[in-house]
């Protein structure tokens, strides 16, 4: 049996997912002028930059994407350029929310309708970009990544996480907090 090197990103992507669930719900009452917790959403850009970009996407694209390329996959006009794209285009409507937000906290009016936009793309986006990576990319990876390089996958995975004691798990109890105020 293969060792499998995407679970831990499916994983991963379940976390993420669910604090996407928390923003969509929340941004649902800005819409509506119920919700006014501006810091809900740093708090948010904070758990993407630092869990979904920093700690998942690192994986991806410095470990699964680069042995990707290496066992044939083209790095251009392929699903690893299109997935990259993607990480970037989440970047951007992250960077508009935070400052959105940051205005709104310190008293700036009209900041909602910016926040809600870039909160609802970068949900739409990451909702699709997940769907594609968990249903398409990883599966394609496990057929193809030869057994001789998985062991030193897992290892770079876990060399990675180990640059960052504690963040999965504060990350964890934060989306859990956020979660528990929606019930």
């Amino acid at each position: 049996m293969k060792a499998n090197v995407t679970q831990v990103m499916v994983d991963e992507h379940a976390l993420i997912l669910r604090m996407i669930a928390v923003v969509e719900h929340n941004t649902a009452l800005l819409e509506k002028g119920k919700f006014r917790n501006w810091q809900f959403y740093l708090d948010a850009v904070d758990f993407i930059r630092n869990f979904a970009d920093r700690f998942h996407h690192a994986k991806e694209e410095e470990v699964l994407f680069l042995e990707l390329v290496k066992n044939g996959m083209p790095e251009k006009q392929s699903p690893i350029e299109a997935m990259q794209m993607e990480h970037d285009q989440g970047r951007a409507h992250v960077s508009a929310m935070e400052e959105a937000a940051q205005k709104a906290l310190d008293g700036e009016t009209g900041q909602s309708a910016i926040i809600a936009e870039h909160a609802k793309g970068y949900a739409a986006l990451l909702r699709g970009h997940i769907e594609k990576e968990n249903d398409i990319l990883y599966p394609l990876a496990e057929r193809i990544l030869p057994e001789g390089v998985r062991g030193d996958m897992l290892t770079a995975y876990e060399t990675a996480e180990s640059r960052t004691p504690g963040l999965r798990e504060k990350y964890q109890k934060l989306v859990e907090e956020y979660e528990q105020q929606i019930k």
